[in-house]
């Protein structure tokens, strides 16, 4: 399992270049090892992208692979535990849920999610309990809280 990153994610068909901003920033503060970058979702050089990464996108590993199902497929066969972040009555309650490390978080479009077909290569799906009347967050908050949350079990774990 020589080269495999511990912590990574793939964000998948995310529209606005913001989210990518963000979700660059937030990977860099919780110490994530690799962004995967899939679909149509932007990748730097993009002013949008720079405004809100400040930097992290820059400093961060990260690679864009037009289609994800070949590299979600190598991930877990290296042992990677695939965890989509969805919403679902099947999905487990990320404040209940225990990784098996190394793992791979997976976020999907900001208004469809994560598409069926990377779904189903999901060793685990997770949720943000939600206690007021929407059901999701916005996907660039949603990854904080969930990687926030992987980044504490983490360092529980050591």
């Amino acid at each position: 399992m020589k080269n495999i990153p511990p912590f990574s994610i793939l964000a998948h068909n995310i529209r606005s270049l913001h989210n990518v901003g963000s979700i660059f920033r937030t990977s860099d503060g919780a110490g994530v090892d690799q962004v995967y970058l899939t679909g149509y979702t932007g990748t730097p050089p993009r002013i949008q992208i720079d405004k809100v990464a400040l930097g992290a996108q820059d400093t961060m590993p990260w690679k864009h692979y037009k289609y994800p199902l070949r590299k979600v497929r190598e991930l877990k066969k290296q042992g990677v535990q695939i965890i989509a972040l969805e919403t679902g009555d099947d999905a487990v309650d990320l404040f209940d849920f225990k990784p098996t490390w190394p793992v791979c978080l997976l976020v999907g479009n900001e208004v469809t999610g994560i598409d069926e077909k990377l779904l189903s290569e999901a060793d685990v799906k997770v949720k943000i309990p939600m206690m007021g009347m929407k059901e999701s967050l916005n996907v660039s908050c949603a990854f904080s809280v969930a990687v926030y949350e992987m980044l504490r079990k983490r360092r529980k774990k050591q």
